[in-house]
This record gives C-alpha cells, structure tokens and sequence, in this order.
C-alpha cells in the first residue's frame, strides 16, 4: 500500500508535530539568545576552565581519567542503540503480531501490518541517527585525548605561552564539538521515548512529544544543575 494511504490526516499532523518539536527544541538550545543561560552551554565554558587547570598542572593522570570516563559513557550509549536497533528489526519481523496485540488497547484503532512496519522503520531511524552521533562523538573524544597528549607541559608553556595557548584551544575545539555530537545523540534518544507514543495514538504522539519538550526544557534552564552554575557566574558569552 502506498506510503500516503497508510498514514491518516491526524498521523500526519502528528509526525509533523513531532519533528518540529525535535527542531524547535534544537533551536533553543544550540543557536538561540536563551542558550546562553542554558546548562549545556554553561558546561561548554566549564570545559575551558577545566583545559586552563590542566595546563597549570604538573601531572595529568586526572585529566585522562575524565576522558576515559567521557568515552565509556559515549560506548555504553552508541552501544545500547545497537540493541535498540537489533530490537525493533525483530519487531519489523512480527508486525503482524504487534498490529493485532495494539487492538486491544483502548486508545488505538486496528492498525494495519504495513503502518506499523512505518512505525518501527521510523524508530529505526531515530536510533541510527542515534548511533552515529554517538559514534563520532566517540571518535572525537578519542582525537581529543591525543590534542590533551600534546599540550606542552607546565614549564614548556610558561617559555611558550603562544604555543601552549593553540595547543589548548584545538584540545577545547575537539572536546566541545565532541559534546555537541553526545547531546545530539543523547537527545534522539529521548525523542525516540517521545515517538513511542505514537504506537498507541496520534495524539498521544503530540502528547508524548510535549511531555518530552517541556521535560528537558526544564532540565536545559530551570533545573537545580543548571542554578548551581549560574550561582557561579557562568553567564558570560563564549
């Protein structure tokens, strides 16, 4: 059946809602003037006041144990989409089971064996997308760790401080745009929680989607994370 008889006007509007749900809230955060008293950006600066401690240490050990603990926890996220992906391939081979148990649901009509595939592809998709910003995240924590490798030491920087002050900045380049891939990652997933809603209903999608919206708003400016770094004066500019 065609793509566009097997979703309805209100799936439509839905999935169109969710997606610019996703976008808006991207928007906020990543390029608007509120990002700027936002958590993510304020943990952007932090990284440059933990780069300009490093550099005035003597000994590193702490500063690799950061980063080994910042790719284990990229690993355990791009690896747990992996089996998300693997899940709802399994599921694509029992969507006809899956389109008769959402029958009994009281909020969710018959659904046809070729919309639920769609569904599930499209969850599919989420949790690629997922993965590969995991991944590369993964990745550029990795290339971060050899740009801190090549920071001069204490002594060599005071004699070069040019040299050491463009040694950092590449590390701190690398390991903020290795952040911003993680928060991309991270945030799919939660957006892919949002687009489990649809399953039951279309209105429960845009339910699901505010709920989710609303949530890490909440967590982005209003949160006690977020008020403990404004307590520090991190409201300046990058």
């Amino acid at each position: 059946m065609p793509f566009s008889q097997l979703l309805g006007s209100s799936d439509l509007a839905a999935l169109a809602f969710f997606l610019a749900g996703w976008g808006i809230y991207s928007l906020i955060v990543d390029s608007s003037r509120w990002s700027y008293s936002g958590l993510s950006r304020r943990m952007n600066q932090q990284r440059e006041v933990w780069m300009r401690t490093m550099l005035s240490r003597e000994l590193r050990m702490i500063d690799t144990a950061i980063m080994s603990g910042l790719q284990q926890g990229t690993g355990f996220f791009a690896s747990a989409c992996i089996f998300a992906i693997g899940g709802c391939f399994a599921l694509i081979g029992s969507a006809e089971r899956v389109a008769t148990i959402t029958t009994e649901l009281p909020l969710v009509g018959a659904l046809e064996r070729g919309l639920v595939e769609v569904k599930l592809l499209g969850l599919v998709t989420i949790f690629v997308y997922a993965f590969f910003k995991f991944g590369w995240a993964y990745r550029l924590f990795n290339y971060c760790t050899i740009l801190i490798g090549a920071v001069p030491m204490r002594q060599d920087a005071e004699r070069h401080p040019d040299v050491a002050e463009a040694a950092l900045q590449r590390a701190l380049s690398m390991n903020r745009i290795a952040g911003r891939n993680f928060n991309a990652g991270l945030r799919a997933v939660f957006f892919g929680l949002a687009y489990l809603g649809w399953f039951v209903g279309p209105f429960v999608l845009i339910g699901t989607t505010l709920l989710v919206v609303l949530t890490l708003l909440r967590r982005q400016f209003l949160s006690d994370a977020n008020r403990s770094l404004a307590a520090t004066g991190m409201d300046r500019n990058p």
